[in-house]
């Protein structure tokens, strides 16, 4: 056994991501952002949280009764005030008077293409030639060590953001410059693919080797939003084309471990699920249902070697949880439930909970998320 598990609510989580029988429905990491509402359920005076967000923060999740953390958020929420955002940079992606990456003005889809073959080709070989994947193994393991040690044992810590794999740079270039330069320059998109493959099968052979050498727990989610609520930001046809064979190619020495690699659903991905899924994905999480992200067909689904997928299903955060009431709360919960799978499920809200949602509703889904976890299927 490994030597994470340390109380009740961590062995449910690691029996459940084994797909193993378990008593209760274990709760995924609830990410509530509104300060008041964190020190409410985690029972500490108005002005605490940002007085010691790391102690507060972990007794809301101990008081809501999370087994599992993969990202942990704790000072997360300092950005928000009680009426959202309050982050005072702009990036290339919320609004930046001028993009720069190093030194250079990036203004148009040429732009982009000139820092990608200028200053990201030339890292990326560099990173490549240097790689040394024992050093990142340890390195990999010294990390989750750390934030268990932090987060103590009434969780399971498992990884996130740790497996590479190509992705979408529009976060460098915003997203006019990049998804232009993606339309008129395929073939230096796919170079860019290529080289983020050929680092990210170095990084996930190291990767794999963390995970037994650490005795680390088989879950890992995997973070990129490509899609929004009309579908992919690019054509699924040029997807299939640039990105899928170089994403196949850079999970590989992961799909040979019995990981579970879990795809975190931002948008629309209806037609990325089947495509993830033949390329080693063993599970989905974060599903904006309103969007067309059919939750019972996807749990009907399996996996490439033909069994259940690992799903974490939560409660809506752009609908049910800012406006609707609690027994909207309780239904979506035994909706997701119901069409869950029998093995595997976790439960929580499908993405961070932004400030504003009623306290009645975070009530009712503390309520419904302790019942499962106590209960199981009722």
């Amino acid at each position: 056994m490994p030597w994470k598990i340390a109380s009740a609510n961590a062995q449910l989580a690691y029996d459940t991501i084994l797909q193993q029988p378990a008593k209760g429905i274990p709760t995924w990491i609830v990410h509530i952002m509104e300060h008041s509402q964190i020190e409410r359920i985690a029972g500490y005076p108005p002005g605490s949280y940002r007085k010691d967000p790391h102690t507060v923060y972990l007794g809301m999740e101990r008081a809501i009764g999370v087994c599992l953390i993969d990202q942990y958020l704790a000072e997360n929420p300092l950005t928000m005030g009680d009426h959202g955002y309050e982050g005072k940079k702009r990036t290339a992606t919320t609004g930046a008077d001028q993009i720069v990456c190093d030194g250079m003005v990036i203004d148009s889809p040429e732009a982009a293409v000139e820092h990608l073959e200028r200053v990201v080709f030339p890292n990326l070989r560099k990173a490549i030639a240097s790689f040394d994947e024992g050093r990142r193994a340890k390195q990999i393991v010294a990390n989750e060590v750390a934030v268990q040690e932090r987060i103590g044992p009434s969780f399971l810590k498992t990884m996130h953001g740790v497996v590479s794999f190509p992705h979408y740079l529009y976060g460098t270039y915003g997203y006019e410059n990049y998804f232009m330069a993606y339309a008129l320059y395929p073939e230096v998109m796919e170079k860019l693919f290529s080289l983020q493959a050929d680092y990210g099968a170095l990084n996930n052979r190291a990767v794999a080797r963390a995970y037994r050498e650490g005795d680390l727990p088989p879950l890992c989610r995997l973070d990129s939003d490509m899609a929004d609520s009309r579908g992919t930001l690019t054509g699924i046809q040029s997807l299939d084309r640039l990105f899928f064979p170089h994403f196949a190619r850079a999970l590989e020495p992961m799909t040979r471990t019995d990981v579970k690699m879990i795809w975190h659903c931002d948008g629309n991905l209806m037609q990325m699920v089947p495509r993830l899924i033949a390329c080693g994905v063993r599970g989905f999480q974060g599903f904006q249902y309103e969007d067309g992200m059919d939750y019972e067909r996807i749990c009907r689904m399996k996996t490439r070697e033909g069994n259940d997928l690992l799903i974490i299903g939560g409660v809506s955060v752009t609908r049910t949880l800012p406006y609707g009431r609690p027994v909207d709360v309780r239904r979506q919960l035994d909706w997701l439930v119901r069409h869950g799978p029998k093995m595997g499920l976790f439960l929580a809200c499908t993405s961070s909970v932004a400030p504003g949602v009623p306290w009645e509703n975070i009530q009712a889904l503390i309520e419904g998320l302790s019942f499962y976890r106590t209960h199981a299927r009722g």
